[in-house]
């Protein structure tokens, strides 16, 4: 695993959760409450959360073959056994 490459995709993955769980809960607590508030709490959450499972299961996906497709992470489509 190319650390360069997880730390460039996950920072991507982390910013765009956390701009759009803020938009979310700021969205939802203005309809439900009347007031503008976000809820960074939760936010920061899934951004750690969505952040850590995205970025591992893209890294593991980009180490099959240009011709596979990984089914399970961890595993390639064309049959060849686990990866890595």
């Amino acid at each position: 695993m190319n650390l360069k490459t997880f730390l460039v995709d996950f920072v991507t993955v982390f910013a765009v959760t956390v701009i759009v769980s803020a938009f979310v809960t700021s969205l939802s607590n203005l309809i439900v409450h009347g007031e503008s508030t976000v809820n960074w709490e939760a936010s920061f959450r899934y951004a750690a959360l969505f952040g850590i499972v995205l970025t591992s299961i893209g890294t593991r996906r980009r180490k099959c073959d240009k011709g596979s497709r990984a089914v399970l992470p961890g595993w390639c489509a064309a049959g060849q056994g686990p990866v890595g």
